[in-house]
C-alpha cells in the first residue's frame, strides 16, 4: 500500500495522494501515455482506462492488468456491477500492485449501460454499495468511486446525497465527482463531456455536507489557477483532456500541488527520455505510433509544434526507419527551441 511522503500535504487516508489526478480516458490513458506522463510529473496520480470486470476475469491478465513499474502511483478503474466479480477483480488488482481500485459510475455510453456499467448505476445506489462493500472485503487497497452529479431522471441534489450516503456506508470515503449530469438518451459520450453544464457549486456543497469524505472534483478543468482555487475547499482535482492534449501542463504539478522542489524536465528532455522506451517497445514487435500518438501535444503553443505533430502523425507512416525519424525530430526541435531563445534574447 502506498502512503504519502513527508513532503506531500497531509492526508489522513491511506493510499496515494489524490491532490492531482490524471483521469481514466478510454483509448488515451493506456500504459504508453502513462509512462510518458510520469516522465513529466513524479507525483500526479495516474489512472488506467476503464477495464470491465469481464475482461479482467476472462481475458488476458497481462493485457488488462499490466503496467510499467515507473507508472506508480497508479490506480485501476473497473467497470462492472456484479459484486462477486468486482471483489475478484479488486483482489487481482491488489495482487498486481495497484495503489487504488476505482469503480466507474460515470461513463454514459450505450454499450456500458446495456451491461449495467457506468453512469446508469447512479440510479441504483444500493447495487453500487454492494459492489463497494464486496471490493473492500476482498482487498486492502483503497476503493474509490468516480461518478456524475446525477443522470437524467435522477438529477436532484437529494438523490446525489442519497447515492453518496449509501456508498459511504459501504466503506467508500473517496468520491471523484464529475461536475455534470449525464444524459443517457440522446447524447453521445463525447457530447456528455461538453453539453450538460458544469456545476462546480454542487461538488462544493457535497463537500460541505459530507466534510468527512475526500471529494475530488473533475470536469472541464484546464487552468492551474482554477485548480488551485478548487483545492482551497476540496481535497483534489482530476484532469482529463487537458492533461492529454497539453501534457506539459503536468510539469508544474509537483511543485504547485505537492511542494516538491525538484526541477521538472524540459520538453526536449522528456522527448529524449522516451526514446529508449520506444526502442524497447519496437524491439518487442510493437508499432512506434502506438506510443508517439500520445506525445503530439508535447510542444503545444511553441515554435515548431505543427512540424512536431506532422512528423509524428503523418511522416512516421511513410518511413522505413521511424526511430531515425524520431532522432532527427529531436534534433529539429532542439534547433527550433534554440532559435526561439536567440530571437527572444535579441528582442530584449
Amino acid at each position: 500500500m502506498h502512503t504519502d511522503s513527508p513532503s506531500t500535504p497531509s492526508l489522513t487516508r491511506p493510499g496515494p495522494s489524490r491532490r492531482f489526478c490524471v483521469a481514466p480516458m478510454m483509448d488515451w490513458s493506456d500504459r504508453h501515455y502513462r509512462y510518458f506522463a510520469r516522465l513529466i510529473s513524479r507525483r500526479a496520480l495516474l489512472y488506467t482506462e476503464m477495464v470491465t470486470t469481464g475482461a479482467v476475469i476472462h481475458g488476458e491478465r497481462s493485457r488488462f492488468l499490466g503496467y510499467n513499474a515507473e507508472e506508480q502511483p497508479l490506480a485501476l478503474q473497473l467497470g462492472g456491477s456484479n459484486p462477486a466479480e468486482l471483489a475478484t477483480c479488486a483482489a487481482l488488482a491488489e495482487e498486481a500492485g495497484f495503489a487504488e481500485v476505482n469503480l466507474n459510475v460515470g461513463c454514459p455510453s450505450d454499450r456500458v449501460q446495456n451491461n449495467m456499467i457506468g453512469a446508469c448505476l447512479m440510479a441504483h445506489p444500493g447495487l453500487v454499495a454492494e459492489g463497494v462493500r464486496a471490493m473492500h472485503q476482498a482487498c486492502s487497497v483503497p476503493v474509490t468511486v468516480k461518478h456524475r452529479i446525477g443522470i437524467n431522471g435522477h438529477d436532484s441534489y437529494a438523490q446525489l446525497c442519497d447515492f453518496v450516503g449509501q456508498v459511504q456506508e459501504a466503506g467508500c470515503d473517496t468520491f471523484i465527482v464529475h461536475a455534470r449530469i449525464a444524459i443517457l438518451e440522446g447524447l453521445s459520450p463525447k457530447e456528455n463531456r461538453d453539453i450538460p453544464p458544469l456545476r462546480y457549486e454542487v461538488v462544493q456543497q457535497l463537500k460541505r455536507d459530507f466534510p468527512q469524505l475526500e471529494i475530488i472534483i473533475n470536469g472541464g478543468l484546464t487552468d492551474l489557477e482554477v485548480m488551485s482555487e478548487q483545492l482551497k475547499t476540496l481535497d483534489g482535482v482530476m484532469v482529463g483532456r487537458e492533461a492529454y492534449h497539453n501534457p506539459y501542463l503536468l510539469a508544474e504539478v509537483d511543485q504547485r500541488f505537492y511542494g516538491d522542489a525538484h526541477a521538472a524536465p524540459d520538453r526536449l528532455e522528456v522527448m529524449a527520455a522516451m526514446r529508449p522506451y520506444i526502442a524497447r517497445h519496437m524491439a518487442r514487435g510493437g508499432v512506434m505510433n502506438h506510443v508517439t500518438r500520445h506525445m503530439l501535444g508535447l510542444f503545444q503553443g511553441l515554435p515548431g509544434a505543427r512540424h512536431f505533430r506532422r512528423q509524428l502523425s503523418s511522416a512516421i507512416h511513410q518511413t522505413s526507419d521511424p526511430l531515425a525519424l524520431y532522432d532527427q525530430l529531436l534534433t529539429d526541435m532542439s534547433e527550433r527551441q534554440q532559435a526561439a531563445l536567440l530571437r527572444a534574447a535579441s528582442i530584449r
